[in-house]
Formats: C-alpha cells, sequence, structure tokens
C-alpha cells in the first residue's frame, strides 16, 4: 500500500483504460474504447450557440446567449459571470473532444442502437486534475440538438449546458466548445441536457483529481450504474415519456419532447410510437416510502453491463481500492454492496465526509459515493438492486486466479445489513458551513401524480422565464415540501449545499432524495452568479415539468 501520488493515479489510469474497465463485459470479445480524446480543435459551426470562437461579438470566447425573462438578472455571460470565473483561477488547459453519435452499443452479448459519447456507454472518462482548466468539444453528430452538463461542477453559468436557459441547442453538424475552470476536486458525471437524451448512452464520468489528495488507496475502480430501455424491442426514451403521458400517436426517434427548442417541460406533441408498454406497476421501496418508479426498464447495468455478462474489476488482495460510484440511471435508485467487505464511505458528491463504515449505499439518480474497500482474496460480486424494482446490476471484483464468475441472481447479506444514508454524514471540517441563518428562505412545494404525470414545482409547469430570485453573497435556505406520493432526487445546477434538516448532519451535496410527503431543508451560499436550474434528476418528471430556475438580481 502506498500513499497516494500523481503518478501512482496516472498509472492506475492507464490500466483502467487497458482493461476496458468503463466499456468491456467479462465475455471475450473485444469492444471498442473510444470518445474523448486530447485534441486541439476549437468550436466551430455557424450561428450563436453553435461555437465559441474568439471573433466579433464575443465576450471572452463565448458567443453570449441571452434567455427569454425578466430583465434585471445576471444573464449567463455577464461581467458578473466572468469576474467569478477568474476568481476560480486559471491552469493548465486540458483539451477533450466529444463526438455525440448514433452507433450500436454491446450491453454483453445484447446489441441495442443509441446515442453515445464516442461508441460506448459509458463514454470513457474524462480526468482532470483541480485547478486545470477543462477544454471540452462537443461535435454533435446526431440528427438532433443536444447539450453537455457537466453535472456537480461549480462553472460559469455559461457552460452549464441547459438549452434554452444558458446556451442555444446544438445544432446537427455544429460543435460547441466548453471552456472552463475546474477548481474542487470529485467524482462528477457528464451528460446531454436536451429532452429525453439522458435517458440513452449520452453519459461519461467526470474525474477530478486532488493535487493534494489526503486519502491513501492503491487502486482506483469507477462504477457507473445505469437502466437501459433505448434500442430494445423498438422503445424510446421519448416514447416512454408518452406512454406515461398517455399521450397517443407516433414519436419520432430522438424528438425533444419539450418540442424540440430546448424549453422542457411540455407534453409531447406525438405519442406513444413503437415498442412495448414500460410503465411500472405496483413496484414500492420500503426505503423510499412508497412507489420506487415509474419505467419497467429491461436491463440495469454497472459500466455498461448486464448481470449475465458483468464487467470485472482485476486487483489483488489486500489492495485498498477507492471506489467511485456513480448513478447515471433516469429513473431508478440502486441500493449497492460488495460481497465479503464492508465500505468506508469518505466522500458524496465529491465533497469529504467523516469517514464512516457502512455495508451498503443508496443512491438516487445522478447522486455519487465514493468508498474504499479492503480487498479480500477471491471472486466478489458488487450488486446495485434497482430499488423497488425487483431487479439488479452486476459487476464483479477478482483478485484472485478463478475465472468463475458469481450468479446473476446473487443474493448479499450486505444488502440488508448497515445502511447509511446522506444525511447520516458529516461533512469534513474543510468543507463545512459554519453556523448562520439564512438571508434568504425560499420555500417550492413539490405537486404531480402517476395518474396525469404533471409533475411540477408550485403546480407551475416549467418556463424559462420564471425566476427564484437572489442576491450574490447571500446563504439561502430552500425548503422542498413533497407533497406528492414519490420520492424526488433534486438537483441544483452551479452550486453545492449543505443538508439543514433538524435529522441532517450538514453533509455538502448537490442532488439530494426527498422522500414522499416529506420536507427537505438545504442551504446555499450564492457566490456563482447566473441563472441556475433547479429541477428533480428523475428524467421523466422533469421532462414532465419539475422544474424551475434560481437568478442572480444584478
Amino acid at each position: 500500500m502506498h500513499s497516494y501520488t500523481r503518478r501512482t493515479l496516472l498509472s492506475a489510469s492507464i490500466t483502467a483504460a487497458a482493461s476496458g474497465l468503463l466499456t468491456a463485459c467479462s465475455g471475450a470479445r473485444s469492444r471498442p474504447e473510444s470518445g474523448p480524446h486530447s485534441g486541439s480543435a476549437r468550436s466551430s459551426g455557424a450561428g450563436p450557440g453553435s461555437g465559441s470562437g474568439r471573433g466579433p461579438g464575443t465576450v471572452d470566447g463565448v458567443r453570449p446567449f441571452v434567455p427569454k425573462g425578466p430583465r434585471g438578472y445576471v444573464n449567463p455571460s455577464d461581467p458578473e459571470v466572468l469576474a467569478a470565473e477568474r476568481e476560480r483561477g486559471s491552469g493548465r488547459v486540458r483539451k477533450f473532444r466529444f463526438t455525440a453519435k448514433e452507433t450500436s452499443v454491446d450491453l454483453g452479448g445484447k446489441t441495442v442502437r443509441t446515442w453515445t459519447y464516442g461508441d460506448s456507454a459509458p463514454g470513457r472518462a474524462v480526468r482532470v486534475t483541480a485547478g486545470d482548466i477543462l477544454d471540452l468539444t462537443l461535435a454533435n453528430h446526431l440528427p438532433v440538438g443536444t447539450t453537455l452538463h457537466s453535472h456537480g461542477v461549480r462553472l460559469r453559468c455559461d457552460m452549464d449546458g441547459v438549452p434554452g436557459l444558458t446556451q442555444e441547442t446544438i445544432k446537427p453538424g455544429a460543435n460547441f466548445n466548453y471552456r472552463f475552470a475546474v477548481a474542487h476536486p470529485g467524482t462528477y458525471l457528464l451528460h446531454s441536457h436536451e429532452g429525453m437524451q439522458p435517458d440513452r448512452g449520452l453519459y461519461a464520468p467526470l474525474i477530478v483529481d486532488d493535487p493534494r489528495e489526503p486519502l491513501s488507496y492503491d487502486r482506483e475502480w469507477v462504477v457507473v450504474l445505469d437502466d437501459w430501455v433505448d434500442g430494445v424491442a423498438g422503445s424510446t426514451p421519448e416514447a416512454v415519456l408518452a406512454q406515461l403521458q398517455k399521450v397517443k400517436g407516433p414519436v419520432p426517434r430522438g424528438m425533444d419532447m419539450g418540442g424540440g427548442s430546448g424549453h422542457h417541460g411540455h407534453s409531447a406533441p406525438h405519442g406513444t410510437g413503437g415498442g412495448p408498454d414500460r410503465i411500472l406497476r405496483g413496484a414500492l421501496s420500503s426505503l423510499l416510502q412508497g412507489m420506487s418508479g415509474n419505467v419497467d426498464y429491461p436491463y440495469y447495468l454497472v459500466n455498461g453491463c448486464v448481470p449475465h455478462d458483468p464487467s470485472v474489476f482485476r486487483a489483488r488482495p489486500g489492495d485498498r481500492i477507492r471506489l467511485r460510484i456513480i448513478n447515471a440511471g433516469a429513473d431508478t435508485a440502486f441500493r449497492v454492496a460488495l460481497g465479503g467487505h464492508e465500505m468506508t464511505v469518505t466522500h458524496t458528491d465529491g465533497y469529504p465526509v467523516e469517514h464512516r463504515t457502512t455495508d451498503a449505499l443508496l443512491l438516487g439518480m445522478a447522486e455519487r459515493y465514493d468508498v474504499i474497500v479492503t480487498a479480500q482474496d477471491g471472486v466478489f460480486p458488487l450488486v446495485a438492486l434497482a430499488e423497488g424494482k425487483n431487479a439488479r446490476a452486476l459487476a464483479v471484483l477478482n483478485t484472485g486466479r478463478s475465472k468463475d464468475l458469481p450468479a446473476p441472481s446473487v443474493r448479499l447479506d450486505e444488502l440488508d445489513g448497515r445502511l447509511v444514508l446522506a444525511h447520516h454524514l458529516v461533512p469534513d471540517d474543510s468543507v463545512a458551513f459554519a453556523d448562520r441563518e439564512p438571508d434568504r428562505e425560499i420555500q417550492i412545494k413539490l405537486r404531480g401524480n402517476m395518474k396525469w404525470y404533471d409533475w411540477s414545482f408550485d403546480g407551475k409547469p416549467y418556463s424559462v422565464e420564471q425566476r427564484h430570485p437572489v442576491r450574490q453573497g447571500e446563504r439561502v435556505r430552500l425548503v422542498f415540501l413533497n407533497h406528492t406520493g414519490m420520492w424526488h432526487p433534486l438537483h441544483l445546477h452551479g452550486h453545492t449545499f449543505a443538508l439543514t434538516g433538524p435529522k441532517d448532519a450538514g453533509a455538502r451535496k448537490d442532488t439530494a432524495i426527498v422522500l414522499p410527503q416529506q420536507k427537505l431543508v438545504v442551504d446555499f451560499y450564492a457566490d456563482n452568479p447566473g441563472l441556475w436550474m433547479l429541477h428533480c434528476h428523475n428524467q421523466y418528471h422533469s421532462e414532465s415539468g419539475m422544474m424551475t430556475i434560481l437568478g442572480y438580481r444584478k
């Protein structure tokens, strides 16, 4: 065992890439590893929002985008945004390139047509160091518009990737250059923010290394969980949403359920199209205190692989392994455990916590947890139960010579053992908020039901013109009152918040679960000017209207 060094981590990353940890299942076939790679291309493409060249009409290399809405708010490229970006510093530039494209993906003996970054789902991980400038060009080779969102990253507003709010949709055939300082280390997620596209293969891990990493470990295992429907028996996420909304008629593949303009949250103008009934009925979870989800997925994946052909991570007995666990699903909470091991939780949503030992974790959509395990000798299943859905995803830790794999139906005692939830976790002193009363409180009521599938905040459909005002420097309290019969993972863009309810220990998060008929209270500091999306990260709920905007007043 040795302490973390930059050299060690780069070596581990190269080993991971050679083993195909994010792309290869356990079968003998060779699967291509493509996706982001170093490059020097700047954005290209005609028209505002299709690129960020440094010609006339640009501000700090970006063509300013001004969304519809009331005046008096800080727009995405305003001077306040640029000033906050300068405060984040200017380090070395790390260049990557994604190509969003339609391709065939092998999920482990199950080949589907879908949309991906490169040729695999997940896309290959982007890895930078805190203090770097991430320079990522997204080339859109899809037949429809798209964007890219860096989930959980505190970044400049005009790089946030929300169509109609922080940028125009990237048109087919165009590029967009996302360039911003990455100030805080952690485990993050890149994904499309256009319509139902996140429920395809348009996602990839974003790992931001800490140049002063305090943890000591030998290996690193990035674990990406997902629920999968696209391309299976003619299903598409748009068609599934249309089924839930009870809309009749055909749905064109890839249609933006918000009408194609990047204005999310409207009912589909077309209907269910092909594919079987994917509406989930009667799925209940005691952990989630009610219905667990809306969609009956045919597959659940770890690192792009089905349980019958799982991805395998190889290590040596005694190795200390850092797992970075990411829930990239659209409608599924996962309960995760590693057979024969206990896990020590070190981070949630990229921010450190006082170390806590557990047998299992619960991850809502877009939540991330970092844990440390000490590898035992043998072959061990990592099981991600699709909470309340009577299904699971599976991966394997192998520290020996055996090539035998656990049965896809393997049951772990750890899944019913100690379970640490986010509100149990105590933030590390370096990221803990001081005791202070909020300057502003915003109360938001969650509304909606399965009968009408009309999810919303405060009973209002989403509009890009609405604003919940805040001011620079305020401590803001958000109080979410869940008046629905379902749980919701709520995400705030561009910030992290502290869980501050009476039962919460104050962990820093950017995505947190509110249970049915309960309250979630979080505090954040308004220190990143702009217009920021706040939404449920159940993709089917958000696209049905459970989204709103926080706006900084001038």
